[in-house]
Formats: C-alpha cells, sequence, structure tokens
C-alpha cells in the first residue's frame, strides 16, 4: 500500500517535470523563433575594404583574364601568349580605316561587332564594381589593357556619326578554313550600319558600351573617357532615330548573331548614359513609354548577348537602392527594381518561383548552345544585387512567402562558379587552364595547330581532324558547357560544346571577380 503511494507519486513529479520542460521548450522555440525573425529583418553589415583573398576564385580570375589576350587581334604589344603572333593587320583597309585591333569573337577569326561590343559593356561593369577586388590580387590592369583593345576598335569602327562597321571577314569564307590567325590569306570585307541600311541593336550595344568604358577611363585617361562618351552619345542617337533590326536588314549575319529584337539594348544604352553623364533624359528615355514598350517589367529574362533586359534591371536598381540624387518618385524605377528581384526570385533554388531548368548538379540550364553563357551571366547579376543589398542594408528580398537575405544569392552565384570550375558529376573544369582536369580538344583554330606549323587555309584541317589535343591551352577560355544530362563531348567537331567566345569570358571574369573577397559595393560610377 505504501509503495505504491510512493510509486504514484514518482509518476506524478515525473509527468509534472515533463509538462515543464515542454513549456520552458516552447517559449525558448517561441523566443528563439522572434529573435530569428527579428535578425531575418535586420540588415547583414556593410563590407568594408577588400578583405582576405579566397586563393580558388582569385587563381581562377588570373587564368580567366588571359583568354582575353590569346583573342587579339592587330599589332600585339607586351604579348604574353607565345603561340600567339600579329594578325588582321590590314582589317579595314578597304575603308581606309584601322579595324586590326578588337577581337575573334570565338574559335574562328570573324569580328562580330554585336557580341563583342557586349564583352566590352560586361567587362567595363566587372571593372567598375570589383576593380578594387581585381586589383586586389593584380587584375584590374590587364582588364582595363584588355577592354581598351575593343574600345580602340570600336571608336574606329564609328567613322561618321550614323555609320557603323560590324562585322570584319566573311563567315563563309572564313570557315571554309582552318589556319592560325597569323597566316590568315582570304579576304576580309567589312559589313556596316548606316542610314540606309540601319541596325539598331548592334549601334545601341556599342552605345553602352562606349559608354560604359568611359566610366572606367573616366580618372585615369579623361581625353580618352571623352572621346568615348562623344561616340556613345552619337551611336545613341543613330540608333533611335533609325529604328530597325540588324539581323532583318542583314540576314546574313542571323545565321550566328540573329538579334531577338532591339528595344532592350535601347534602354541598356540609355541606362549607361544616364551613368556615364548624369542627363535625366536619358533616364526618363529608360523609364517612361520606352521601359512599357520593351523592359518587360515582371517577366523575368536571361541575361545575354541577346537580351540584356536583367541585365538593364540590376543595373538601374542600384539607383533605387543607393538613393540616388534626383530620382525618387520615379515609378519606372521601381518597376526596374521589382523585375530585378522577380529575376533573382527565378535563381534562388529554394524560391516558390525557381526556375525548374537545372541540372542534377544544380547548374542553371537554358540553352543546348553555349550553356555556360546562361548560369554564369545570372550568377553575376546575382553577386550584383547582393552586395547591392549589403551596401544599402536592404535586409531581405520577398519572393511569394519566402524571404531571403544577400547571402543567399551569394551562395547562389558560388554554387554556379564552383561548378564552372570543377565541382560537378564530370569533376572536370570548363575554364581552360584551370583545376588538373579541362577539355583537351577546343574548337579553337590558333590552339588546335602547332605555332611552328606551315599550313595554308584547307589543309589545316588536318588539325581540326585530328586524334591529338590541342598543342596550345586557350588558358582562360570558358567553353560552351554541358548537356542537360551533364555529358561533355571532347571534341574539336562539337562547337555546339567545345568552343570558348569572349563574352563568355567578360561575363566569367565578372563572376570571379566578385567572389575574389568581400567589399561594399561603389555607391556611384562617377
Amino acid at each position: 500500500m505504501g509503495k505504491e503511494s510512493k510509486s504514484g507519486g514518482c509518476l506524478g513529479w515525473l509527468l509534472a517535470i515533463v509538462i515543464l520542460a515542454l513549456v520552458v521548450g516552447a517559449i525558448v522555440y517561441a523566443v528563439k523563433q522572434k529573435m530569428d525573425h527579428a535578425n531575418d529583418n535586420k540588415p547583414s553589415p556593410v563590407p568594408g575594404p577588400p578583405g582576405a583573398i579566397d586563393k580558388k576564385y582569385a587563381d581562377a580570375l588570373k587564368i580567366a583574364m588571359q583568354f582575353f589576350d590569346i583573342q587579339k587581334s592587330g599589332k600585339l604589344v607586351n604579348n604574353k601568349i607565345s603561340w600567339r603572333g600579329d594578325s588582321g593587320l590590314k582589317d579595314g583597309n578597304e575603308a581606309n580605316l584601322d579595324l586590326s585591333k578588337g577581337m575573334y569573337d570565338a574559335g574562328d577569326h570573324m569580328k562580330f561587332g554585336f557580341p563583342m561590343a557586349f564583352t566590352a559593356t560586361v567587362l567595363s561593369w566587372a571593372i567598375l564594381e570589383y576593380g578594387d577586388q581585381m586589383a586586389a590580387v593584380n587584375q584590374l590592369e590587364p582588364a582595363q589593357q584588355s577592354l581598351k583593345w575593343i574600345t580602340d576598335f570600336l571608336i574606329n569602327a564609328h567613322p561618321k556619326d550614323n555609320v557603323l562597321y560590324i562585322q570584319v571577314g566573311d563567315p563563309d569564307l572564313d570557315h571554309k578554313c582552318w589556319e592560325r590567325p597569323e597566316n590568315m590569306k582570304e579576304k576580309r570585307p567589312l559589313t556596316q550600319v548606316n542610314i540606309t541600311v540601319p541596325g539598331t541593336e548592334v549601334a545601341a550595344e556599342t552605345a553602352a558600351a562606349m559608354a560604359s568604358a568611359s566610366l572606367v577611363f573616366k580618372t585615369s585617361n579623361s581625353a580618352y573617357s571623352s572621346t568615348l562618351l562623344k561616340h556613345a552619345k552619337q551611336l545613341f542617337n543613330f540608333a533611335d532615330k533609325y529604328p530597325a533590326s540588324y539581323s532583318e536588314n542583314i540576314p546574313e549575319v542571323a545565321t550566328y548573331y540573329n538579334s531577338t529584337g532591339y528595344g532592350d539594348e535601347l534602354l541598356w544604352a540609355a541606362s549607361w548614359l544616364y551613368h556615364a553623364t548624369g542627363d535625366r533624359s536619358y533616364l526618363d528615355y529608360a523609364t517612361g513609354e520606352n521601359g512599357k514598350l520593351f523592359a518587360s517589367w515582371g517577366s523575368p529574362t536571361w541575361f545575354s548577348w541577346d537580351n540584356k533586359n536583367a541585365g538593364t534591371q540590376v543595373l538601374l536598381s542600384r539607383l533605387s537602392l543607393f538613393g540616388a540624387k534626383g530620382v525618387s518618385g520615379n515609378s519606372g524605377l521601381g518597376n526596374y527594381r521589382s523585375s530585378a528581384e522577380g529575376v533573382m526570385c527565378g535563381l534562388l533554388p529554394k524560391s516558390p518561383s525557381a526556375t525548374s531548368s537545372r541540372t542534377d548538379g544544380g547548374l542553371v540550364w537554358i540553352s543546348e548552345w553555349n550553356a555556360l553563357q546562361h548560369p554564369v551571366a545570372s550568377a553575376f547579376l546575382a553577386a550584383l544585387y547582393s552586395d547591392y543589398m549589403l551596401t544599402s542594408q536592404t535586409a531581405k528580398i520577398t519572393c511569394g512567402d519566402h524571404s531571403f537575405k544577400p547571402s543567399d544569392l551569394r551562395k547562389f552565384a558560388k554554387s554556379q562558379a564552383d561548378y564552372v570550375l570543377g565541382k560537378n558529376p564530370l569533376k572536370m573544369s570548363f575554364l581552360l587552364g584551370y583545376g588538373d582536369k579541362y577539355p583537351q580538344y577546343v574548337h579553337h583554330r590558333g590552339a588546335s595547330i602547332p605555332a611552328d606549323a606551315t599550313t595554308g587555309c584547307a589543309d589545316g584541317f588536318k588539325w581540326l581532324d585530328s586524334t591529338q589535343p590541342n598543342p596550345n591551352v586557350a588558358v582562360g577560355g570558358l567553353v560552351g558547357g554541358p548537356f542537360l544530362n551533364e555529358t561533355y563531348i571532347d571534341s574539336r567537331n562539337n562547337s555546339m560544346q567545345a568552343e570558348p567566345t569572349t563574352y563568355n569570358s567578360a561575363l566569367i571574369v565578372g563572376l570571379l571577380s566578385s567572389l575574389v573577397t568581400t567589399s561594399s559595393a561603389v555607391k556611384s560610377f562617377t
């Protein structure tokens, strides 16, 4: 009898302790949830000057920067690539112009003005945003030199207000040869846009390139900066006054760089001109009726050489995030920012609106051709937006019923960069020269032919068909990338996957520059 009472008392005390523990646990959980919620609404600290260097990204950036040297045309200065020499020295002669500089587009020897100008715009943007981080690993000067190699060409390609040379070489003739650029003998005809045959997207993209580059050189070379800005204004006026698609007016360019519309380039150019000049008319152009017509507000798009809308949305978001002078109350800017956040929500894997177009390894995958362009471009934009949020003390963005911090965007950006650098099912780097394993049979003429080979136009195809790996590494080139099933066919004849491009290089340079270290974003480019 006494034993039973004692046992019942113990059970009662045990039950009371359990209930008390549950109550205390519930209180602790509620307090923690409240604190976590408060922390979610609390901005992350603003980064200071460039901090500790991440060696992985620093090494990759130094490698990526070298591909611009490999792609240079003209009389090379301080050439660091042993298997490259002078080439294209007579380019432009038929129009009494010096178009010898610029860069070859990819694995061939064409100079396509549309993607080349995009390369310059993106490289300028990367320098403007992350120049301090580039400088921390001694890559700012190489970036500026590569940019100037392109803008020197663009200046010469614009001899009159309404004339722009947009192509050097005939792709049909060019692709009938497999030779080193130093040995080219075929004709290199010129293609232009003008009042009779206008081309809005290529003129506007070139305006964007020159406007953004004018900001890069504003302090170090003010006269050159002024020249660039003068050309940018003229080209924007030409593009706007004579609206027409260059790939409709010049159908032969559509085979390689077909434009799906010119409105995005007009907004992109106007946005860069506003940053370069402070002239409110350019901002009004981008945020007013033209924005309604061309900006695709509320409809996220993929940033690429063809479609600049996502880039413009991020670029103009910095104005509202940083509270730029004289822009308060501009409803168009609000539309750009909300659209930029829509783009970000599409990228974040845990967002309700996340794109499902990804490989099993986590790479955003949009296109079979040059698959890496879109994930690298998207990651660059995500890194930018993350840094804008940190610097402006913006705690989070909202995607449906979820919220995300700047660190979530940076984590996404790193995931795409890491995939490129070898954290993928193939355990292979898609950045040539980085890591122990990368493609060996790259679709690139100069890399595939020994520097001492005596080869003409047609007999050089033996090097295309050779079973031996390329004798030269196109260091820093970013190849097209994997298929959706994460396979890669390492073959020179596989230009879909195995061909590096200069605009891919500008994008990967921008992304890697953002990850080398952390620092606060510049609030103004001027």
